[in-house]
């Protein structure tokens, strides 16, 4: 149920219960589409980074969905980075709940923590409640819920994201898995659309 491309082939492929991306994809959209699109829905997927992870810095965030200050700059927290990647929500990167090593942890909104034009509100819905991401190299479940503009993300079974609403997220579209150069493994990708 993805859409091909000859850029594609030997960047995601499948391979044996997982499938597995090298970071590489040469396709003119690297990112990897269902061929269906999807309105309300409630989605599973694991995921886990297999890279060697490296020290880097990230800024922090804030329960509001700003970056720490320290000094008039964003305070930076050292982490151990192994990629990064997301799930594209209804055809749109703005609405992609991500998978990263950053402080604030995977499940965040980026497109719409980092809007200024957003409201208040909406800003500090998308911002993870929790980091329950498991350690590097291991695997993590999302269960992902979509009803409206409405969002909810359980990340290995702690409620992350709770009904936070997309103003504007398009009514139906496809999802994308994320392509950031980085390698990343998926498996157990389930969608059950909801009536």
């Amino acid at each position: 149920g993805w859409k091909s491309d000859e850029g594609h082939v030997g960047h995601w492929a499948p391979t044996d219960w997982k499938l597995v991306y090298d970071g590489k994809s040469t396709a003119k959209d690297p990112n990897l589409w269902s061929e269906k699109e999807y309105g309300d829905f409630v989605m599973i997927c694991d995921w886990r980074f297999p890279r060697k992870p490296v020290e880097v810095e990230w800024p922090e965030v804030l329960p509001n969905g700003d970056d720490a200050q320290q000094d008039g700059q964003p305070k930076l927290v050292k982490v151990m980075d192994a990629g990064d990647s997301g799930i594209y929500l209804r055809g749109s990167s703005k609405s992609q709940v991500n998978m990263w090593c950053r402080p604030v942890g995977s499940g965040e909104v980026y497109g719409y923590r980092t809007d200024k034009s957003q409201p208040a509100e909406v800003r500090a819905g998308v911002t993870p409640k929790k980091k329950a991401d498991r350690p590097l190299g291991q695997w993590n479940r999302f269960l992902i819920t979509m009803r409206g503009d409405r969002l909810t993300v359980v990340l290995n079974g702690e409620t992350v994201i709770e009904q936070a609403q997309l103003p504007g997220v398009a009514p139906r579209g496809p999802i994308a898995l994320q392509h950031h150069g980085d390698p990343i493994e998926f498996a157990n990708i389930y969608i059950k659309e909801l009536k």
